[in-house]
Order: C-alpha cells, then sequence, then structure tokens
C-alpha cells in the first residue's frame, strides 16, 4: 500500500489527463508521476529511508503536490509546515519531528535555522535562487527512472500534521497511510468525484482538509486540482468561470467573502457541490448562498486528528445546521463528562471511532492516551446527535463562556448576530470579570455601505437572547484575526480583551 499509487495509476489510465492546474501551467497526470519518481529517485540517494521526516514548508504552488508524492513514494513521512509561521515556530516543529530534508522556496529559506536543528541536513528550494541549497529541478532531472514505490504497511505513519496549539505547544497528529487513504477513499465514494470533477484549491495545503479532502482525493478520482497560491475572491471566481470548477471547499469567513462580492457578475454553473469545513457555518450564510446561487452550502466535520473528514451534509441529505450524519466506517458517540455515553440529542462531548482516527500525537504517549482514552477519540468539541444521525456542533470546549455559573456558547449567539442585515462577519467570545468569572464580548464587521451602532446589534440581541447570553459590549471593526486557513482567531480575541481588563 503506498498513498502515492493513485497519481501512478492515473498516469497508467489517463496520461494526458491534467492533474494541476496553476496560474497558466498544466500538468498531466503522466508528467506528475514521472518527476514524483525522479524526486524520489532523489531522496533515496540523499539517504531518505522509511520513517524518516520531511519537511514541506510550501505555499499552494505544484512542488507541493510533488514532493509529497515522492515522499510517499520513499515509504518516509510528510511534515507539513505552516508557511506564514516564524523561524521560532518552524525550529519548533522540525526539531520535534526530528526532519531530516525541508522542502521550501527562496523567500522562506531564512525562516530555517539550519543551525538550531542537529537532525536537519538539506534544504530544497522548489521555486526562486537555490544558492547554496539544492535546487528541485536538479533533483527532478535526467531520464525517467525504476519505480520507486515502497510498499507500506497500513499502520506505518504517513503524515504529520501540527495543531494550531491554541492550548499549548502544537502538537504532531500522526497519520498513518491507512487512515489517509481509507479517508481520501470515503471522501471520493460520499462527494462523487470523477475523473470529470475540477477542484479549486486555494486553501493551504499545509492543512489537513486541503491535503486530503482536496489535493488527494482529486488524485483519487483522477480529477484536476486548481491550484492558488492565496485565497483572493475576485481571482477565484474569475478562474471557477474559465477552468469550469465543479468543487469548492472553503470555510466559513470565506464564503463571507465571496457573499461580499457581486457574485452576480460570474458564470459559477459549472458548480455541483460546495462543502464548508474547519469552523462552525452560521446558518444565515447558507441561506444568503441558496439565495444567491439557488442550492445550500453542504456543511461538513472533521478534524486534523481524523484526517480529517468524519461527517457531511450531501444535497439529497442536506439538514441544515447540522454538519451531516457520518461518513461510512465512522462512529460517533457523545459523551458527558465522566465519559459515560448521553441520551440521544442532549449535549455532551464528542467522540469518533473509526479507521481515519490518527495513531497519536508524535512522542506525546500521555497526551495520546488521553485524546485516545477508551478506543474513542475525544474530540474537545461540544455536540448531539438526533434520532436520525445527524450531528450538530455547538462549539470548542475551550470556546464556552462562563457567565455567573451559565453556560454561553459563542457559536449560538454568532448565528443570532449574523441575521441583523448590516452584519457581514462576527465573533463571539468570553472575557475575564471580576464578580461574574466572564462576561461575552462581540467583535462585528459590517456589510460594505451598511450602517449600524453597537447600539443596534446589542438592540437586536436583547430581542432574540436570554439576558446572559447577550453580549455586554460589541466592537464594530474592520477586520477579525484569522488563521492561515480562514478560521477566526478567537484565542487573539480573548487575549486582548485579558489584556484590557487586567489593566483597568
Amino acid at each position: 500500500m503506498n498513498i502515492a499509487h493513485h497519481v501512478a495509476r492515473a498516469a497508467g489510465i489517463r496520461p494526458r489527463q491534467t492533474a494541476i492546474v496553476f496560474e497558466g501551467q498544466r500538468v498531466d497526470y503522466a508528467t506528475l508521476d514521472a518527476h514524483a519518481a525522479r524526486l524520489a529517485r532523489s531522496l533515496a540517494q540523499a539517504g531518505i529511508r522509511r520513517g524518516d521526516r520531511v519537511a514541506l514548508y510550501l505555499p499552494n504552488i505544484p512542488a507541493f503536490a510533488l514532493a509529497y508524492l515522492a515522499i510517499q513514494r520513499v515509504g518516509a513521512v510528510a511534515v507539513s509546515v505552516n508557511a506564514m509561521l516564524t523561524s521560532e515556530e518552524v525550529e519548533y516543529i522540525l526539531n520535534d519531528s526530528g526532519v531530516r530534508i525541508v522542502f521550501t522556496v527562496a523567500d522562506a529559506v531564512e525562516n530555517v535555522p539550519r543551525a538550531r536543528c542537529p537532525a536537519l541536513e538539506r534544504i530544497v528550494v522548489c521555486e526562486g535562487e537555490a544558492d547554496q541549497d539544492v535546487a528541485l529541478a536538479d533533483w527532478v532531472a535526467g531520464d525517467d527512472v525504476p519505480d520507486v514505490m515502497a510498499d507500506r504497511s497500513p499502520d506505518e505513519p504517513a503524515a504529520l500534521l501540527y495543531t494550531s496549539g491554541t492550548t499549548g505547544a502544537p502538537k504532531g497528529a500522526t497519520l498513518t497511510v491507512g487512515n489517509i487513504v481509507v479517508n481520501v477513499r470515503t471522501t471520493v465514494e460520499v462527494m462523487g468525484y470523477t475523473p470529470k470533477d475540477k477542484v479549486a484549491i486555494f486553501l493551504p495545503l499545509f492543512h489537513v482538509f486541503a491535503q486530503n479532502t482536496m489535493m488527494n482525493a482529486a488524485f483519487e478520482s483522477s480529477a484536476t486540482a486548481i491550484l492558488f497560491r492565496r485565497f483572493e475572491a475576485r481571482t477565484i471566481l474569475r478562474t471557477i468561470e474559465q477552468e469550469r470548477a465543479t468543487l469548492l471547499f472553503a470555510v466559513a469567513s470565506i464564503y463571507v467573502a465571496l457573499l461580499a462580492t457581486r457574485l452576480e457578475d460570474y458564470d459559477l454553473s459549472s458548480l455541483r457541490f460546495e462543502v464548508a469545513g474547519a469552523a462552525p457555518l452560521p446558518n444565515e450564510l447558507v441561506h444568503r448562498w441558496q439565495a444567491r446561487l439557488g442550492r445550500p452550502i453542504n456543511q461538513g466535520y472533521g478534524l486534523t486528528e481524523t484526517s480529517p473528514l468524519t461527517n457531511v451534509n450531501v444535497p439529497h441529505q442536506q439538514r441544515i445546521g447540522s454538519v451531516g450524519k457520518c461518513i461510512p466506517g465512522v462512529e460517533v458517540r457523545i459523551v458527558a463528562e465522566d465519559d459515560s455515553e448521553v441520551p440521544i440529542g442532549a449535549w455532551g462531548e464528542i467522540c469518533f471511532r473509526g479507521p481515519n482516527v490518527m495513531q497519536g500525537y508524535w512522542n506525546r504517549p500521555e497526551e495520546s492516551l488521553r485524546a485516545l482514552r477508551g478506543g474513542w477519540l475525544h474530540t474537545g468539541d461540544i455536540g448531539r446527535v438526533d434520532e436520525d444521525g445527524y450531528l450538530f456542533v455547538v462549539d470548542r470546549v475551550k470556546d464556552m463562556i462562563n457567565v455567573s455559573g451559565l453556560k454561553v456558547w459563542p457559536a449560538e449567539v454568532e448565528q443570532r448576530i449574523y441575521r441583523h442585515p448590516a452584519v457581514l462577519e462576527a465573533a463571539v467570545y468570553g472575557a475575564p470579570h471580576r464578580l461574574k468569572g466572564e462576561e461575552v464580548l462581540a467583535d462585528v464587521v459590517l456589510k460594505d455601505g451598511a450602517t449600524a451602532t453597537s447600539g443596534d446589534i446589542l438592540v437586536f440581541c436583547r430581542e432574540h437572547l436570554a439576558k446572559y447570553k447577550v453580549p455586554h459590549r460589541v466592537n464594530i471593526v474592520t477586520e477579525l484575526p484569522k488563521s492561515a486557513t480562514g478560521k477566526v482567531l478567537k484565542r487573539v480575541l480573548r487575549e486582548r480583551a485579558a489584556a484590557v481588563a487586567s489593566s483597568t
């Protein structure tokens, strides 16, 4: 078994099928597979063996896919590094995982602290001048080579994807060959990928959502991956129209940005399936999208630790507000604080079991045992399952706001704020309070040309929410802090509010 078999298979069946479209370039499956084989040969000649860690510190460029495939071919472990990380953050991940080779671009080489990473042997520059380092072009040059394709067992580590580290130091979720192959194949089945599909990929490939649900699923089905270096709404929409893209995957904040454009200026009729994941999707956004394009966004759910997909709505089984039913092979249970299962419809912590669940956290046996206790992955998310098996996610445990002992879930308050006609985007979070423990705050971005005051938003909330859930203060802001994947960084908002509270 090898993850890279999907591209090798496509190269044999559909050699001239376009595998990647990027900034005017087109790479077919035969070329992608041949280059991956040559690069795998170079990795092997450089001493990379089964189980060695090789890092991808890259933006969304074709070299990411190429290096990923070569790493899989030799049986090594692909370590994804957020392309936006600083040198100190990169150092932590490289040393924690023991990376021997880093693939990056010339502009990011200075962020790779080679002198402080004792296991690091080489840097391969995939874009720009290599200077004293290795140029990717040199490692893929030459004639075709005998196939380098390790026969891997399903339980071998194949990828390390580091969590965001919002609750401490980032942890490397260890995904095995079997985790990824099973989840990718199930994704293809559930979402109906075919060779005719063209998937727009602007979410970062270093994140599990884009890496597996998009890139690997596209390769598994011999479809076409349309890569974008970064998200820019009009460029994305124009390319969807020109390339006749069929699949759109995004997070809530990106759907907000797309809805803020003149969608009617673009022909988006080729899209057959839109999915939202990685963060809660307010119902109001689903309704806005349906009003504009005639169909709802299919909300899904998953985590880095589950490779990632666990649940998804599909058009013929759509339940707005839910993240859908579990995909085949995955089980969900909702548990109380003592890990006992709660009745159907009751709230509790969401737990999963299935072939997509990670092996554990890299070199963190205690944290792995805690997360995987009882044979179930404990997600730290709160939700419920209805009588038909649809999962509804309330919020992250860490985002819950405790107001005088009463629980306030930010997502519930955000759902209400989004219904205000002037609101483009909203984030609700907790701030320390001397008497109540915490108080509810909200940061709101208004639509272009819309006018509303903090007082207007508060009045709107008071009409529809219990008193303790109403924000103590609403801040009208120009933007919300976000991660590279578009998630709103509640941690940053909480830290800012805590700093203000401590100074008064």
